[in-house]
């Protein structure tokens, strides 16, 4: 397994990932790739939402936010529960979480100029 260190995300061993795992990242990236279907995992990786509050929050339809909800969903990304009429959704689990967090302070870094952590 590909194994890193949590503090700094440097490589344990140097076993490269196995080609399922390099494929399975590429997809998660390809899903991420998408600008509304990122803001939907901003929102959904702090609190589990309906259609409608994303479709308002992100201000898309609800039909697109329905679709690309359906792709997150295939992809793994996202996990659902019923509350009584009501699907609700969010991040799958702490990997997806941090992996949105993570995009998301790097993009931040690019834009304001920030310094770099090492």
């Amino acid at each position: 397994m590909y194994a890193r260190d949590n503090v700094s995300g440097a490589n344990r061993s140097q076993e490269q990932p196995t080609p399922a795992q390099v494929n399975a990242a590429v997809d998660a990236f390809r899903m991420l790739s998408d600008g509304t279907r990122l803001r939907l995992m901003w929102l959904l990786s702090s609190d589990e939402q309906d259609v409608n509050s994303l479709a308002q929050a992100v201000g898309v339809p609800r039909p697109s936010v329905s679709q690309h909800l359906a792709k997150l969903r295939l992809a793994g990304l996202v996990d659902t529960r019923r509350d009584g009429r009501r699907v609700l959704y969010r991040a799958r689990d702490s990997h997806v979480r941090a992996l949105i967090a993570e995009a998301l302070f790097h993009a931040d870094h690019e834009v304001s100029g920030r310094s770099r952590h090492n």
